[in-house]
């Protein structure tokens, strides 16, 4: 594989976390420090985004911040040599955590006008939705390996970073059509998930009967 095919399979956020990787692990920063900032980062973003008015367009660009960071820590553990099963599941927990609060944060915002006690609750549904999707591809990634859940590079982006599309979208005043979008095409997609993770559990059980 050449260097041209090599790069177009890396995502564009993860290539621009491997470049500001490189200053943190010559400073010897230990990637869970760097997952651990993340969630306060993430945090504030949800709490930015329910405020409503023009706060929101802040939380907006710190939730795309705390989304990057799901693939800096990543890079700082590679460069250092830090990996750990601990590291892994520390990301996972943080991630899903930002995630969240970034989804209700905007759905409590969004409650405050046009969209009323709906915006709360198509922001907990996608919230809810993308934890379960997380747990779920976890489960996955447990039983049938890492290459089960590895998602496909088209044109610089992955699927997950559809995550970014809520800053623009707050910036150009249409983020209640995102929520509305991710409350009804999250659960959804769980349901896709969760049926290849039934997949999976039915192929071990038959391995399991085999033996």
């Amino acid at each position: 594989m050449n260097s041209d095919s090599s790069a177009a399979s890396v995502a564009i956020d993860q290539r621009i976390a491997k470049w500001a990787a490189r200053p943190l692990a010559r400073l010897s920063i230990h990637p869970n420090v760097v997952t651990g900032i993340s969630i306060p980062i993430g945090l504030s973003a949800g709490w930015l985004l329910a405020q409503g008015d023009w706060l929101i367009h802040v939380g907006a660009a710190i939730f795309a911040v705390a989304v990057w960071m799901d693939h800096l820590d990543g890079e700082v553990a590679r460069l250092t040599g830090q990996t750990s099963t601990f590291g892994h599941y520390f990301d996972h927990a943080a991630a899903m955590t930002n995630y969240v609060a970034g989804f209700v944060g905007a759905g409590i915002g969004l409650g405050k006008g046009t969209l009323g006690e709906w915006g709360l609750i198509l922001g907990i549904v996608a919230g809810a939705s993308v934890a379960a999707i997380m747990t779920v591809r976890m489960y996955i990634e447990i039983s049938d390996g890492h290459a089960s859940v590895r998602q496909g590079v088209h044109c610089g982006f992955e699927i997950e970073d559809t995550l970014y599309v809520l800053a623009p979208v707050t910036w150009f005043g249409v983020l209640k059509y995102f929520i509305i979008a991710a409350g009804v095409g999250a659960p959804i997609f769980l349901l896709c998930v969760s049926w290849q993770a039934l997949g999976v559990y039915r192929r071990s059980r038959s391995t399991d009967a085999g033996q």
